[in-house]
């Protein structure tokens, strides 16, 4: 019987720099490794926060702008505190309460490519 783990999701990229600045220094992520062929040649990196890890590409064909991706979490307002605090110029992020028993936290990366962060209501909804 096949046994599957995580995806991990690969998103367009267009400049190494924007995009720590936006997962490093706005999201908190870590940079666990980038790879390039040569020294003129697109980029291929991983960055990572606790299990969840994305893979960013410069690549031609490697995702498409404008992707979105659903990441299911615990802490959504702890961390749309941590958001709000850096005072991060281009988005102010609000959590919304969505009808469907979810609570969610979209951001959009400066590619295009848009991050929903989802946490479950809590059965009472006092959240």
């Amino acid at each position: 019987m096949p046994v599957f783990s995580s995806s991990i999701p690969i998103l367009r990229i267009f400049s190494l720099d924007k995009a720590k600045e936006f997962y490093l220094d706005f999201l908190g992520f870590a940079a666990d490794w980038e790879h390039k062929l040569e020294p003129d040649s697109p980029v291929y990196t991983q960055v990572s926060r606790g299990p969840l890890v994305l893979h960013l590409s410069e690549h031609h064909g490697d995702g498409v702008p404008g992707t979105a991706i659903f990441i299911p979490m615990e802490g959504i307002e702890e961390f749309q505190r941590e958001l709000a605090a850096k005072h991060y110029g281009y988005m102010s992020p609000n959590i919304l309460d969505q009808d469907w028993g979810m609570r969610e936290l979209h951001l959009i990366d400066p590619f295009g490519n848009r991050l929903r962060f989802a946490e479950r209501k809590n059965p009472s909804g006092s959240k």
